[in-house]
């Protein structure tokens, strides 16, 4: 699992790639926020509700992430 953190070194998550190379993405707390596929090319939120095209794992983190202070 590797360790993701924001522009202030603060943690915001985790992601983890999973032997089909699946990549789940989850917040600071191990709650899963979403997961992208590439042997189908998509993105998929925790509800397996469809989030897009391409990785956009990112996108789940930017959500979590603190505000500019």
């Amino acid at each position: 699992m590797q360790k993701l953190y924001d522009s202030d070194m603060r943690l915001i998550g985790y992601s983890k790639v999973g032997a089909d190379g699946r990549i789940n993405v989850y917040n600071s707390d191990y709650k899963l926020l979403g997961y992208y596929v590439p042997s189908s090319d998509k993105t998929y939120d925790s509800n397996r509700k469809l989030v897009g095209k391409g990785n956009l794992t990112a996108d789940f983190l930017g959500a979590v992430s603190p505000a500019n202070s």
